[in-house]
C-alpha cells in the first residue's frame, strides 16, 4: 500500500504517470518488491529538495536502506540519463521544438564541499575563492539539463570542460554547436571542432557593459544552475563520489521536467526570440 503524499516534493498523479513508464520493470522470478516504486522515488526527490541525509529520511518513506539501495542501482542501470533524455524531449516537443537541439549551452559553478567529500576530488577555485567542487552543465536553448559532470574546483574551465562535451557528443548526435561565456576560449575551441566536430562559440560581454546585463544565450544556463542550486541538497556538495553528484543533479532536473510536463506551463522567464537556425 502507497504512502499518502504529503510533501511538497512528492510527485503527483500525472507527474507519477510521466515517470513510471520510464522506471525499468521489476526483476522476474524473484520475491515481489516490498515497498511502491512511487514511494521510492518520492524519498530520493525528497532527499535533493531538503537536503536531509539518507538516515533522516522521514519515517513514513520505505527504510533509508532501501531507498539508497534504489538509488545505486537505477543508477548502474543509467535509469536517470534515459529518464532524462526522455523527460527532456516530451518538454521540447511541447514547446514545439525538434525532440533533440541542434544547439546548447555550457556554463560551470563551483559550489562548497563538505567534510563528506574526499580529498582527492576536492580543490580550491581561485577566480572564485570557492573551496569545493565545479559542475559543468550542458543545456539546450530553453534550460534543460543534456549532460553533467562534476570535478574538483580547482580544474580550469577549458579543461574540465571536456567531459561534459564528450558527454554532449555521446548524448545527443544533434547538438554540434554550443554558446559559452569567455571562459571556455583558447585551446577547448580546436579541441571540440577537431576531435568532437563541434563549434563552441564564445559570448562575450559588450565592451561598453556597466553593470549586470542578460547577455544572449548565456542566460538560459545560468538560470537553470539557479533552479537547481534551489534544492538544498545541491546548494553544496555533501558526495563521497562525483557520480553521485551527478546523479543528484540529473534527480533535480527529472523533478523539474516532471513538473513542467504536468503543469503544461511555462518557465518564469520567457526566452525571446531566437534564430531559426538553432533550436
Amino acid at each position: 500500500m502507497s504512502r499518502q503524499s504529503c510533501y511538497p516534493s512528492d510527485l503527483t498523479d500525472d507527474e507519477w504517470a510521466l515517470v513510471e513508464p520510464l522506471l525499468p520493470p521489476a526483476g522476474g522470478g524473484g520475491r515481489p518488491e516490498k515497498h511502491p516504486r512511487r514511494d521510492i522515488v518520492d524519498a530520493v526527490l525528497y532527499v535533493v529538495r531538503t537536503g536531509c541525509s539518507w538516515r533522516q529520511l522521514p519515517a513514513d518513506f520505505p527504510p533509508w536502506q532501501t531507498v539508497y539501495w534504489y538509488f545505486v542501482r537505477w543508477e548502474e542501470q543509467r535509469v536517470t540519463l534515459r529518464m532524462l533524455d526522455a523527460l527532456r524531449q516530451q518538454v521540447r516537443q511541447g514547446e514545439g521544438r525538434d525532440a533533440e537541439p541542434s544547439a546548447g549551452v555550457i556554463d560551470s559553478q563551483s559550489v562548497k564541499a563538505a567534510d563528506t567529500v574526499g580529498r582527492d576530488t576536492r580543490g580550491y577555485d581561485a577566480g572564485k575563492k570557492v573551496p569545493g567542487r565545479k559542475r559543468f552543465i550542458v543545456t539546450d536553448t530553453l534550460g534543460l539539463l543534456i549532460t553533467v559532470t562534476v570535478c574538483a574546483a580547482s580544474v580550469q574551465d577549458r579543461d574540465g570542460a571536456k567531459g561534459a562535451l564528450l558527454g554532449l557528443y555521446l548524448t545527443s548526435p544533434t547538438c554540434r554547436y554550443v554558446f559559452a561565456d569567455a571562459g571556455f576560449a583558447g585551446r577547448l575551441l580546436g579541441w571540440a571542432a577537431d576531435t568532437l566536430r563541434t563549434t563552441v562559440s564564445v559570448v562575450r560581454k559588450p565592451a561598453d557593459q556597466k553593470g549586470f546585463a542578460v547577455l544572449p544565450r548565456r542566460w538560459v544556463v545560468e538560470r537553470t544552475l539557479a533552479w537547481l542550486t534551489g534544492h538544498r541538497r545541491l546548494a553544496r556538495d555533501y558526495e563521497r563520489h562525483t557520480s553521485t553528484s551527478e546523479a543528484m543533479i540529473r534527480w533535480a532536473a527529472i523533478g523539474l521536467m516532471t513538473r513542467r510536463l504536468a503543469r503544461g506551463g511555462q518557465p518564469a522567464v520567457r526566452q525571446g526570440p531566437r534564430p531559426l537556425a538553432y533550436q
